[in-house]
């Protein structure tokens, strides 16, 4: 049984749920593993991952579909990637973040990256997710998986892997359904309306009780072999989300439509110095109309109003692999182009208002390198990435934009237990289209802005043995032309500031004997700006949550049948950006319950209870970044769910 365990630093706060195992691979990544068997109670990857790594805090959007944040950062400040395709959402309000086109039960693995440490990937400012999906094998096998929860939550899925050595397959289909939460008050989405929006923001009472969402999913691989050491890879994966219900935003997704295809040639063992060549071509789109039907707005037609948007994403990727005696050379080319767009529409009359993004092309290209060199006890690896990026806009001014990331990190194995490990990084990322020229009753967007640039220190310690292992890491953070909101401006509200964000984030576990273990982790940051932006005096930066730990006792009763007891908790959220939306949140506690069951080799089930004592509480804060409902001039908190009760059943053939 793996196990991850805590410190005793942490009464005041508990952690990030041991559901996930975690292998950590080098100063700026965390490997998930088993991301499908582990995500119970839900197929939303931002739950899995705010789960399973410290430096992520999950922004609650919905039932479904929420965002991350890595280090404070989210956006385009952090970079997705699928099976090496580059993913972008459509909505400008988050509604369809990137990891919500890839469900759980799709991946193998997750790689985390903290840190501007990736030059392979456009835009990795600070940090990176890297899914990797199920992979194509010959091996014939098969899982089903059946999830119940409350709420009239559904999950079905299944996988299958089978073929020849020269066509090998993978396939995972999914269908996923929930009424709306309840929160610890009993109220669902609807009820929290009514409490704290005005009457035009709440759902219309033939809409009151309906579905959350609905969401169905279709992975599909082959790898074929074409030569010696030569393979064909095809990959496609469809998304299929209906009705999802946004509460505390003025608009839901009616629909929420997404593609990822990709085709790549793999060529192995060149020579014995050209160890691999591998060309990929990827594409992606979302098709995502957002609408007020649902809400008393739209019982006047002139409020019934739809604003729908589309992005497509198209690269091309070459890397080439080198051993030169005892060094190891990646090379590589990157090409893509972003298109984005939006258009405002009424829903009675089908009249277009105007676009909310003019069609906007963001066209990169870069080349990248990598060099890694291991010795007995020391390693490095040193990146560096060159990009020429031009962003074209047929109303406003075109931009472009050229940058240098580089990076060094660094491993010291001081004994068998023991090791500490550095990193420094700089790398940049562009505006998007939505700061640059999103529309709406005036030009929000503004065309001006320079590109941010990050320079990061990363450092820690590391000890592990048959009873014990512990991580540290520290960070430094220096934002510059970093791009921020001013809610006090009209029209181009964006502005680049200078900025900086530090913390540390910390896990271990403490295994007591052979059945029972301890796990802890914990995660404390701090944003300041340089300077209060014009005609504002606080220097607090937004999306900065507080102190944030979890504690678990696991107790392995029956070999793989395990029980977990889990306390997850959160400092008061009083470190905010007042003059940009942000509001003081209180402190919480939440217990969790869990026992997983290994019938036999073949099947296993899995019982379990969050939030067993039914608290009421809010973790997501309420920066201007996101349109939000308001009464009163605050922002609608959206609270987290009650206590929630579920079931796994998962069958392996």
């Amino acid at each position: 049984m793996k196990k991850i365990i805590p410190l005793s630093l942490l009464t005041i706060a508990s952690m990030y749920a041991s559901d996930v195992t975690l292998d950590p691979i080098t100063i700026e990544s965390t490997l998930i593993t088993d991301v499908a068997q582990k995500a119970q109670t839900s197929a939303d990857v931002a739950v899995a991952l705010e789960n399973a790594v410290p430096s992520i805090d999950m922004s609650r959007r919905s039932g479904i579909a929420n965002d991350i944040f890595i280090r404070g950062q989210k956006r385009d400040n952090i970079t997705v990637t699928a099976d090496g395709t580059k993913v972008y959402g459509a909505c400008p309000n988050r509604m369809d973040p990137p990891v919500s086109h890839i469900l759980a039960h799709q991946i193998e693995t997750i790689e985390v990256i903290e840190g501007p440490y990736d030059v392979t990937t456009f835009g990795t400012l600070s940090g990176g997710v890297k899914i990797h999906t199920k992979q194509a094998s010959d091996k014939k096998s098969a899982a089903v998986n059946l999830g119940f929860g409350s709420w009239n939550y559904k999950k079905f899925g299944i996988s299958a892997t089978g073929g020849t050595q020269r066509v090998k397959v993978a396939i995972a289909a999914s269908s996923e359904s929930s009424d709306q939460y309840k929160d610890g008050n009993g109220d669902t989405f609807a009820d929290q309306l009514k409490k704290k929006a005005p009457l035009g923001n709440q759902y219309q009472r033939a809409y009151e009780d309906m579905q959350a969402y609905t969401k169905k999913s279709l992975m599909a691989k082959a790898n074929i072999a074409t030569f010696k050491d030569q393979e064909l890879r095809l990959s496609v994966t469809a998304n299929r989300s209906d009705n999802i219900l946004y509460p505390n935003s003025p608009m839901d997704a009616i629909y929420d439509d997404s593609n990822i295809y990709s085709i790549a040639y793999n060529i192995d063992k060149l020579t014995n110095s050209y160890k691999n060549l591998n060309i990929q071509y990827y594409y992606s789109d979302v098709d995502h109309p957002m609408s007020t039907e649902y809400r008393n707005a739209a019982l006047n037609p002139t409020n019934n109003k739809t604003n729908h948007m589309w992005t497509k994403m198209q690269g091309l990727k070459l890397s080439n692999t080198f051993d030169i005696n005892t060094y190891t050379l990646l090379l590589g080319l990157d090409g893509s182009n972003r298109m984005w767009k939006g258009e405002y529409s009424n829903n009675v009359s089908g009249a277009i208002l105007g676009n909310s993004i003019d069609e906007t092309h963001t066209k990169n290209s870069a080349l990248f390198a990598k060099l890694d060199k291991n010795y007995k006890t020391f390693s490095f690896s040193l990146g560096a990435r060159v990009d020429d990026t031009i962003i074209t806009n047929d109303r406003f001014q075109d931009n472009n934009y050229h940058s240098l990331s580089t990076n060094l990190m660094t491993n010291y194995q001081i004994n068998a237990q023991n090791k500490i490990f550095f990193g420094i990084g700089q790398a940049y990322r562009v505006p998007d289209a939505r700061e640059l020229y999103f529309l709406k009753a005036g030009l929000k967007g503004t065309p001006t802005l320079k590109q941010t640039r990050n320079r990061e220190v990363d450092m820690g310690y590391e000890v592990e043995n048959n009873d014990f292992s512990f991580k540290m890491k520290i960070f430094y953070s220096k934002l510059h032309n970093y791009i921020y909101i001013n809610a006090d401006k009209a029209n181009n509200i964006f502005e680049n500031i200078d900025a900086k964000i530090y913390g540390t984030e910390l896990s271990a576990s403490y295994f007591i004997n052979d059945d029972i273990s301890l796990d802890l982790g914990a995660s404390y940051k701090r944003g300041k700006k340089d300077a209060p932006l014009q005609g504002q005096t606080d220097t607090d930066l937004a999306d900065i949550a507080p102190l944030r730990a979890n504690a678990a006792l696991n107790y392995e009763y029956a070999n793989n049948s395990i029980a977990s007891l889990e306390v997850v908790a959160s400092d008061r959220w009083d470190t905010i950006d007042s003059d940009n939306g942000e509001q003081v949140l209180a402190g919480w506690a939440v217990l969790n319950a869990k026992i997983k069951h290994a019938v036999n080799k073949s099947f296993d089930f899995t019982l379990g209870v969050n939030n067993l004592f039914d608290k009421t509480y809010a973790k997501s804060n309420t920066y201007i970044d996101l349109t939000l409902v308001t009464a009163g001039g605050e922002a609608m908190l959206l609270n987290e769910p009650g206590r929630y009760i579920y079931t796994n059943l998962d069958f392996k053939f």
